[in-house]
């Protein structure tokens, strides 16, 4: 299973550094569409990501109409506050990719009615305009993984020196 996150024209350092950060705990691999409203140097960016950045896969793409001739034909899966679907309707494929507006005005309409059936919402309150970016991003990710049974990743935490009972029960 690959998954893919892709953010066209970010504009908050922090909000792009945090979404690595889930790349790097997930796998995911992290495409960013430019023109960023940051540099990626910039030092929020690289705080919100901690000292994950060397475990993140990143591609860049100079537009949305180069990335969109990049990924022809694979499953792209649209989020927006305008989309007719909740994500959690969708059966997401082996390899997904989660495309993500910009935090002041989303993806491109356009785009959007030009992909209609693959757009997806994540359900809100009605006085809500739209969730964090980062956020999105993780609740989006972590349903794609849940559907997989968490692919790869860790089933369970570790505590310091502190042994735990359940896997002394498990191999019991």
């Amino acid at each position: 299973m690959r998954l893919h996150i892709v953010l066209v024209e970010p504009e908050i350092p922090q909000n792009t550094g945090n979404i690595a950060r889930t790349c790097a705990a997930t796998g995911a691999v992290l495409h960013l569409v430019k023109p960023y409203g940051f540099s990626l140097d910039e030092k929020h960016l690289k705080r919100a990501g901690l000292d994950y950045w060397h475990l993140v896969e990143i591609h860049e793409y100079a537009s949305l109409q180069d990335f969109l001739i990049a990924t022809e034909g694979r499953s792209l899966y649209y989020f927006s506050t305008k989309a007719p679907r909740s994500y959690c309707d969708v059966r997401f494929g082996e390899e997904s990719w989660l495309v993500f507006g910009k935090e002041t005005k989303g993806l491109p309409e356009d785009l959007l009615a030009g992909h209609y059936a693959s757009c997806l919402r994540i359900p809100m309150c009605g006085e809500a305009r739209s969730l964090n970016l980062s956020n999105s991003v993780a609740i989006a990710t972590y349903e794609v993984l849940r559907q997989y049974s968490f692919p790869c990743l860790s089933s369970h935490g570790r505590m310091g020196n502190v042994m735990d009972t359940t896997q002394e029960e498990n191999h019991e």
